[in-house]
């Protein structure tokens, strides 16, 4: 009985990242036009191997397989993008109600954290670990399991959401405030 392809040794990591890389990362970019984002998308192809390669039954198809998970993760990095579409805050600013500095220097912790409450789910996590734990973005995509760029755009709305709760906090304490005099 001869040796089938299944059976075949497991292909080394390392030499599978040596001999891949270059031709994955350069697909990527043909892709993405982003060297950053190619440079994500290979490593994110590589630690889908890692994770799931062992599930290859057939060794003679690494390459295809490499390249055909590659070009889903750009795929569905695309979807992503159309549905979470990432702004950059300063972009957003005219979009964002305003917030008078003598309302910010009144706000305190339990109004803030009331206001987070009122956050879509989605967003109250990613604003709470970057403005009240101080984690980095790369560390909040860690902790949530999401991309950095996701980790961004939702922090641009929940912030955008927490200044809408505060400054409508503002308008209805102002009203309550009027109606006791």
């Amino acid at each position: 009985m001869r040796p089938t392809q299944e059976s075949a040794e497991r292909p080394d990591f390392e030499r599978l990242v040596e001999q891949y890389y270059r031709s994955l990362y350069q697909f990527a970019f043909s892709l993405t036009r982003s060297e950053s984002d190619a440079c994500d998308l290979t490593q994110q192809t590589f630690y889908i191997w890692a994770t799931k390669g062992h599930q290859l039954r057939d060794t003679s198809k690494v390459k295809s397989w490499l390249f055909t998970t590659l070009h889903r993760e750009f795929l569905e990095s695309r979807r992503r993008l159309t549905r979470f579409p990432h702004y950059e805050l300063s972009q957003m600013e005219a979009e964002l109600p305003p917030i008078s500095p003598a309302r910010v220097n009144q706000l305190d912790a339990p109004q803030v954290l009331e206001a987070l409450g009122r956050v879509d789910a989605v967003y109250q996590a990613p604003v709470a670990l970057f403005y009240l734990e101080q984690y980095a973005y790369k560390e909040i995509a860690e902790i949530l399991s999401v991309p950095m760029g996701t980790v961004k755009s939702r922090i641009a709305r929940g912030i955008a959401q927490l200044q809408k709760a505060l400054a409508s906090g503002a308008s209805s304490g102002q009203a309550r405030k009027g109606s006791r005099d």
